[in-house]
């Protein structure tokens, strides 16, 4: 009796001693237990939210091809070092110091040299033909024909290139030659009130706007302004524009 007693004595430390390192144990448990297991504990993505993130992945991966497509193709298209062009045009001229502007169709070709990937220098030609309107004259000429021939060159600039359209600008100097017969007998133009006929020096600044079937083909309109010298005076109102086709080749 006396020993048990004894020994019930040494086993209320004991037990307290264990009450205290039961968490700890526990607790080292918890966090040793495997990566696989702890996973299996947390909630699965929400299946919308996963069908979100794969269409924003998509639709992030379609824009990508879609720029690198259209990088390709401006690089294609504007990488050409020669271009020419060629088609009709329209332009409202003032045939004589003191007649009204008269409508006249036109032709026009033109080649340019881009020694830059923007810079061309551009070469051209046009013709202008057209019926004036005379007037009141002695002569009894009251709708001569007239035609302007101009040789020109100088500077054109792309400002804005595109996939499929390009703008740029050009400023043309050169010599405008005039016919201004005031009839098939070549009766000075002069008597009816025009200019005289000559070659003078002439300037055309124009606004080329293409539209891009292809990286070496296109559609061009040209609207331009007109100034010319003839009869040794300046004739700044004539305005117009050009329409036609370009061609590109060559690589730069």
């Amino acid at each position: 009796m006396h020993l048990s007693q004894r020994f019930g004595y040494l086993m209320y430390p004991l037990v307290f001693l264990v009450s205290l390192s039961a968490p700890k144990l526990l607790a080292q448990n918890s966090t040793s237990a495997p990566a696989g297991q702890q996973q299996s504990s947390q909630q699965p993505e929400n299946p919308q939210q996963e069908q979100v993130r794969l269409a924003q992945q998509a639709q992030a991966r379609i824009r990508a091809r879609r720029e690198q497509r259209i990088q390709r193709t401006i690089e294609e298209t504007y990488s050409h070092k020669f271009e020419i062009y060629g088609g009709g045009g329209y332009t409202r001229f003032r045939p004589g110091n003191h007649l009204q502007h008269n409508n006249e169709a036109a032709w026009n070709a033109g080649f340019t040299d881009y020694i830059r990937p923007r810079l061309g220098i551009t070469g051209d030609i046009r013709g202008y033909y057209g019926t004036a309107f005379t007037g009141l004259n002695p002569f009894n000429i009251f709708q001569p024909n007239i035609t302007e021939y101009t040789f020109m060159g100088g500077p054109q600039y792309r400002i804005v290139r595109k996939e499929k359209w390009a703008v740029s600008g050009q400023v043309l100097v050169g010599v405008a030659k005039g016919i201004f017969n005031a009839n098939s007998a070549q009766l000075p133009g002069t008597l009816v009130g025009l200019w005289p006929s000559g070659t003078k020096l002439t300037v055309n600044a124009g606004v080329p706007i293409d539209y891009n079937l292809s990286p070496g083909l296109a559609v061009r309109l040209t609207p331009n302004y007109w100034l010319t010298t003839f009869g040794s005076t300046t004739q700044t109102k004539n305005l117009g524009f050009t329409a036609g086709v370009v061609v590109r080749f060559g690589s730069r």
